[in-house]
Order: C-alpha cells, then sequence, then structure tokens
C-alpha cells in the first residue's frame, strides 16, 4: 500500500479508490477485521464500492488487538474510562503516519504550526498515560517554537498571565483545553482575547454536570471575549481529527470522511441532513482499522461537514470529544 497516495487525495474519486485499495489490504492483514467481514458475508469479491465497506464497530479496540501489520508497536494509546468500563487500546505500529495526519490536518485548517503560540489545558489527559490527543498536542507545540508554548495543569495564573502577555504583544495563540478545565480558567480569571483561538476537546470527564454545546460555547464565548469556539473531534482509535471553527459544524481532512449509519439497520446509511450513528473513514489509520462505526450520533452535510449530536443512551462513558446532549 503506497502511504503516499493517502496524503495526496483531491477529490472524491481518488478517495473511494484509496478507500478500497485500503480496504483489500486490510481485509487480508487484519485478523479481526477479516473475521467481522466473514460474518457480514463480506469479502474482496463483494465489495466494489465504498458504501458496500463494513465498518468495525469501535467497542473491538476494548477486547481485541486491531492490527493489520506484523511489527511491533511504537506505542499503544488508551482511552480514559472509569473502574466500571474496559478501556480502548489502539495500537501504532507506525507514529509517523499519525505524526503526518495530525500535522498535515492542522496545517490544512489553521496554517503553519510554527505560526501559533500553542497553550494547552488538558488536566484530564496529563492526568494518565497513553493519550494520543497529549501526544498530539506535544508535538504541535515542539514545532510551534514559541517560547510560551506548553501545558499547564493546575496553574491557572500562570496560564492567564501568558494569555494576557501574547495578546498584547498581537501573538497568534491557540489555546486548546478539556471543557471543564476552561471553564475552571474563565470562572477564575476572566479575560478578553481578540487574537486567541479558543478550542474545546471534550466534556467534564466527570468534574462538572454536562452541558449542550450551545451552552457551553456561550459561557466560555462570553467569559473570553470572543465569537466563535472551536472544537476538535478525535478519539483514541483514530489516526486523523476533524475540526469546527465555530456553531459545531465540523470539516475533515481529504483523507478522512464521516457517514451516518441507520440506527435501526447499521449496514445501511442516513441521507444528508438525518441523525444516525457515526461511521469514520480515517484511511491513515491503515495499520490499524481504518473503517470504524463509533457510538456517537451525529449528521452529515452536503459540503462534507458534519455535526456530533450526542451518544447512544447505551454506550460506555469514555474519552472520545462530544457533549452529551
Amino acid at each position: 500500500m503506497d502511504i503516499n497516495r493517502i496524503f495526496s487525495i483531491n477529490n472524491s474519486d481518488e478517495f473511494e479508490a484509496v478507500a478500497l485499495d485500503v480496504f483489500q489490504f486490510q481485509i487480508r492483514h487484519n485478523p479481526v477485521y477479516q473475521t467481522f467481514c466473514t460474518y457480514l458475508g463480506k469479502s474482496e469479491e463483494t465489495v466494489h464500492q465504498l458504501r458496500d465497506i463494513p465498518f468495525l464497530p469501535i467497542e473491538f479496540f476494548k477486547s481485541h488487538q486491531v492490527i493489520t501489520s506484523q511489527e511491533p508497536p511504537e506505542i499503544i494509546f488508551e482511552s480514559s474510562g472509569t473502574t466500571q468500563t474496559q478501556i480502548s487500546k489502539h495500537i501504532v505500529t507506525d507514529l509517523s503516519l499519525y505524526e503526518e495526519s495530525f500535522s498535515r490536518g492542522f496545517t490544512q485548517f489553521y496554517g503553519p504550526i510554527e505560526d501559533y503560540c500553542i497553550l494547552a489545558l488538558l488536566p484530564a489527559y496529563l492526568e494518565r498515560k497513553g493519550s494520543s490527543l497529549v501526544y498530539m498536542v506535544n508535538d504541535l507545540i515542539t514545532k510551534s517554537q514559541h517560547p510560551s508554548s506548553g501545558f499547564y495543569l493546575h496553574n491557572l495564573e500562570e496560564l492567564h498571565h501568558n494569555l494576557m502577555e501574547l495578546q498584547k504583544s498581537g501573538t497568534k495563540t491557540l489555546l486548546i483545553g478539556v471543557s471543564f478545565a476552561l471553564l475552571d480558567l474563565t470562572e477564575q480569571f476572566p479575560m478578553k482575547l481578540e487574537d486567541t483561538i479558543i478550542m474545546e476537546t471534550g466534556g467534564m470527564k466527570g468534574r462538572r454536570k454536562e452541558l449542550i454545546r450551545e451552552e457551553l460555547h456561550g459561557i466560555l464565548k462570553k467569559a473570553f471575549g470572543v465569537t466563535t469556539i472551536h472544537s476538535e473531534y478525535g478519539m483514541t482509535e483514530l489516526l486523523s481529527q476533524a475540526y469546527s471553527k465555530g456553531h459545531g459544524i465540523f470539516q475533515t481532512p481529504p483523507w478522512m470522511k464521516i457517514l451516518a449509519r441507520d440506527t435501526e439497520d447499521p449496514l445501511n446509511f442516513q441521507p444528508e441532513g438525518k441523525t444516525g450513528g457515526i461511521n469514520v473513514i480515517d484511511l491513515a489509520n491503515l495499520y490499524s482499522c481504518s473503517f470504524i462505526a463509533t457510538q456517537d450520533l451525529g449528521k452529515t452535510h452536503a459540503d462534507g461537514s458534519f455535526e456530533v449530536l450526542g451518544r447512544f443512551d447505551s454506550s460506555d462513558i469514555r474519552g472520545c470529544n462530544l457533549m452529551v446532549l
């Protein structure tokens, strides 16, 4: 499989051609995915178009080693969880694919990383091992090369001071934080930040009452003095991210696509604008599984964008990026 093809996709036809090749590669070399497809009566001979490809339920990452490689893992990313839930494990045998994906994705939506000072307020993620989000943000911080870029745990006063200094100097700044920590910051240090992108990346992690997106973003906009709140949509089991620059409308990079499956018939898909289960195609996830049926609910739009509207009621609470409706 030519990795360069994944990051050279320019249109839907090219996406479908690469996706079908990735499917063939993974059904041959991923025992878990191969067995799953066999139970569904799917094979290389029966899959001829994008919508024929089976999507592996994300729960398999909790109980199986979902891997399409004989190489030893370079890292194992783990989801957050509680004592009552089993965590997901994403075995990554080629970290360069992840680094290429998140670097290209960020640059596509926000421009060169080195143009920014990146401040990360991610206590729920820093307090555990194996976070793919922490790995990504740490790499972005390093590549930004700004002396004030870095992680913040409980030192909110220092973060507030740095944000105000960056504001005075007109520095392009990205503050990426988990929702409950951003609320903690705004309550202790309300401030007006005209040149700062505020990006939330997840719910309350059991630290606060869950809020619907509109309410959370309304509070954050007022407290930070900004017109929009950005969001990141990613999860442990993926190697790519989607971004929203406001109003909860997410866009994907060219090697990632969202489909909404019928909640009553998961092998069929919902039309644009109708709510269904979110299926993710992440072609960068070459050596794991690129076709994943998540437990998120959402809907797609004609321009390829999508919204996240909540979760299936029966699903476990775990640390992927969403806020419950």
